[in-house]
């Protein structure tokens, strides 16, 4: 029943706990009703969502969901930003496309983000890619053909880490 005012307070709090708070706040009144203002305010806010775990609790619940169906464009300026969060927040957000079988965009910003230059980066890319292949692994393995060479090693050791070890060791040789 907090009001985005207070809602506002605990985000921009030093201590982490008070900011995941508001986020799951965040998360379940968007969960329950659905409401754009919620993702308003998420977006308009998003400077406060600044650890991996705040991207990650909220990213795919509020803007992921609320994107389905609607134009992804500011997930591409995010993935193209400067600010790590919000290049996070765009890789991290895909998740809800994964979970309803929608996986162009997801490939999409990664290959936008194959470069970054950020280890959080290299790890939720190759988390994503891991779970486009729990959900078909025709379309990781595609995808990883194609980029595995590029990807830097975190990102490809995550996308690869539940691939049998015969596999994974043919990736990171290089012998696929």
């Amino acid at each position: 029943d907090l009001s985005f005012s207070d809602v506002r307070k605990l985000m921009m709090s030093v201590w982490h706990e008070e900011r995941l708070v508001a986020l799951l706040i965040l998360v379940h009144n968007y969960e329950t009703t659905h409401d754009k203002k919620y993702v308003d305010f998420y977006l308009k806010n998003r400077v406060f969502v600044n650890n991996w775990d705040l991207v990650d609790l909220s990213a795919p619940k509020i803007l992921g969901h609320y994107l389905l169906d609607k134009d992804k464009e500011i997930l591409y300026e995010f993935a193209r930003s400067e600010k790590l969060w919000e290049r996070r927040i765009a890789i991290v957000a895909t998740y809800e496309f994964i979970r309803n079988d929608e996986f162009d965009d997801t490939l999409k910003i990664s290959k936008i983000l194959l470069n970054d230059h950020h280890d959080l980066i290299h790890k939720a890319v190759g988390w994503m890619l891991r779970e486009v292949g729990n959900r078909n692994l025709g379309v990781e393995e595609a995808f990883l053909k194609k980029y595995y060479k590029k990807m830097p090693r975190t990102m490809l050791r995550y996308a690869i880490e539940k691939f049998p070890e015969e596999k994974r060791l043919k990736y990171l040789k290089g012998r696929i």
